[in-house]
């Protein structure tokens, strides 16, 4: 991606937000989830790689970090604007005709849930209202999914590796797709809720990949 430029010219409404995050992804996540409004014209679904036979109640951690409501969804339930999903623990999380479904499909990428059937879903059920997050974590999840986001027409957007706890994923999207914004978290929540109000956004700056964090 080059420095600078201009994401959503077209002024579309980006109103399912898909993001993803392993390891440093709980840190990630709520700062990205903080700044953002209650009625915000956006779903956001989650998937972070946790633990098949940890409790812990993640909805409950993120939901103290945002004014909007954060649930781990039940099968078949219609997705709703202004409201936070997360995958369940050992489940993977899709989109189908925009109704949400969680399932114990195969593992990929060693892990279920995964966050590339959530980003090829949201791809095929919402083609350019979808825009793709990924933050920090470990390996590769997530890197197809984005490249299937774009190619349906909606945006990829990367946390900066520099300052991601683990910049494996989100260096990773940077390497290997042609993502249209690398962006600290301090200026993703923004940025969102501009692509979700449908404005253009301008950009400042691309991290250099290979600098800082061992990146």
């Amino acid at each position: 991606m080059a420095d600078g430029g201009v994401i959503n010219g077209e002024r579309v409404a980006r109103d399912v937000i898909a993001v993803g995050a392993s390891a440093g992804g709980i840190e990630a996540l709520s700062a990205l989830l903080a700044p953002l409004p209650a009625k915000l014209p956006a779903a956001i679904l989650i998937v972070i790689h946790r633990s098949p036979f940890f409790e812990g109640n993640l909805p409950a951690v993120l939901g103290r970090r945002t004014a909007m409501p954060v649930a781990e969804p039940h099968r078949g339930e219609s997705l709703v604007r202004g409201r936070v999903y997360v995958a369940p623990r050992d489940q993977h999380l899709v989109v189908d005709d925009g109704r949400l479904t969680v399932h114990r499909g195969p593992k990929q990428h060693h892990t279920r849930p995964a966050v590339d059937p959530l980003f090829e879903s949201v791809a095929a059920s919402h083609a350019n209202r979808a825009v793709g997050v990924l933050l920090s974590g470990g390996g590769d999840d997530g890197v197809h999914g984005l490249l299937r986001i774009k190619a349906a027409g909606g945006l990829s957007l990367v946390q900066d590796p520099r300052e991601a706890l683990h910049p494996s994923m989100p260096r990773s999207a940077i390497l290997y797709d042609h993502v249209d914004a690398v962006l600290p978290l301090a200026e993703m929540a923004a940025t969102i809720e501009a692509l979700a109000l449908g404005r253009c956004v301008e950009l400042a700056r691309t991290p250099l990949v290979g600098s800082g964090n061992g990146v």
